[in-house]
This record gives C-alpha cells, structure tokens and sequence, in this order.
C-alpha cells in the first residue's frame, strides 16, 4: 500500500519508528544500530529501513524539516502503515539557561508558532503534550545510563531565520527549554490517530552563549540519544 511519499507495502514498517530529520542520520543508526536490515523507502531520498535491535524489530525513517515535512510522514506511518509510536530524535538550539551542550531534552510539551493545528477547528488553543509512558520511560533509561536529561517545555518553530531578533527572549521568560522545527505536528497527528509520540532532543548550540558542538562532539552526543530512542522501541 503505496503512498505518494512512501514504498513500503503493508507490514514493512514496524509498530515503532524512530524519525530523525536527516534520512542520512536514518541510513547510518540503520548501518550502526540494527541487524537484519531492510530498506523499505527511498523516495524522494527519504530512506527508510526495518531491522531489528536486541531481537525487537523496529524501523527509523527520515522526517524532514519543518512541520509539513514531518507531518506527511509521520500521518502516513501512523493512519497508513499501523505504527503505534513515533520517537522523532534531532537537534535543538538551546535557550534555556537551564539547558547546556550536550544535554538531552525530553519535550514534555511542543509550544509553536505554526497554524498546523487550525485544521481541527478547535474552539481554543491545544497543547500537543508527548506520551507519558513514552517520556517516563526515556527519563529512566537516559538516567540509567547516566545522561543528563531536561524534561519540558519546547518550541516547534515554522522560522529558522526570524527577522524578529525580540522573538527568543519572550519564548525564554515562558520557560521553553530550547527550539527546533517538527515535534508539535508530530505530537498531534499522534493523538489525532490516537497513537505514540515523543521527540527526544540533543542541545548541539546555545542561542545565548553562542557555544556550538563540533561534528565530531555533535556525532558522540547523538550516539547517546540513539541509543536512548532505541531501547524505547
């Protein structure tokens, strides 16, 4: 059961996806991470593969930039394809001073600027929140493995470059620990679907230090996320 954005036939994929943005990032935690691979998607060069960890099967497939892009993919997944959970895994600018290089972000919550929520005609503001027992369980596997771990509240910009320069310090007096660009579209489509969702985030530069990893310190800090994500599958 083809989609325009997805070859995989029905039984492909499995009940959990981890979705980073790159599908590079996709190909290489498939390389490093899984055995008995499959590629199931590479349209558009949005790689897609199933194998299995530890014996469990699970998949990881690239999801893009911005909110669009994921929110194709990830509907699809789940209202196509019978995936149960969704891990998105990315990167995150810092804004937070409570949040430094290096630390995992469980977004607890995904605040926006984004209209993807006007399609349901709510006749109010909805919170897209992340699974609870999803982010229950990746704060305890991530302080298992000794990895400093924020939990919180996260913004889902549509903007990369904002030509308003104010726009930070207002989200940072709300209390929002760091932006990226993906988790509130995903986090809706999941409880539209009444589905599984959780966005896991590696602080790779500050927005007010300035500080920013280098690839090698960006590619050690991702293992450690990975590796969270995977062991939720």
């Amino acid at each position: 059961m083809a989609t325009p954005h997805n070859a995989a036939q029905k039984g492909d994929i499995a009940k959990t996806v981890l979705m980073p943005g790159d599908p590079l990032r996709a190909k290489y935690i498939a390389d490093h991470y899984l055995e008995n691979v499959k590629c199931f998607n590479t349209v558009r060069n949005m790689f897609g593969y199933t194998g299995t960890y530890k014996g469990k099967e699970v998949s990881v497939m690239g999801g893009g930039m911005g909110m669009p892009s994921i929110g194709i993919y990830s509907y699809e997944l789940f209202n196509f394809y019978d995936v149960d959970a969704i891990i998105r895994i990315g990167s995150a600018g810092g804004i937070s001073d409570d949040v430094k290089l290096r630390d995992l972000v469980v977004g607890m919550g995904a605040s926006t600027n984004s209209n993807y929520a006007s399609q349901y005609n709510l006749p109010g503001t909805i919170a897209p929140i992340a699974d609870y027992s999803l982010l229950r369980k990746a704060v305890e596997v991530a302080e298992g493995k000794g990895i400093h771990v924020a939990v919180g509240n996260v913004l889902s910009s549509d903007i990369f470059y904002n030509d308003d320069k104010t726009v930070n310090d207002r989200w940072k007096r709300m209390g929002i620990l760091c932006v990226e660009m993906e988790a509130a579209a995903l986090y809706l489509n999941a409880v539209r679907a009444g589905k599984k969702a959780l966005c896991l985030l590696t602080i790779s530069d500050h927005l007010y230090t300035g500080e920013e990893l280098s690839a090698e310190d960006r590619q050690n800090s991702f293992h450690e996320m990975m590796e969270v994500a995977l062991e939720l599958a």
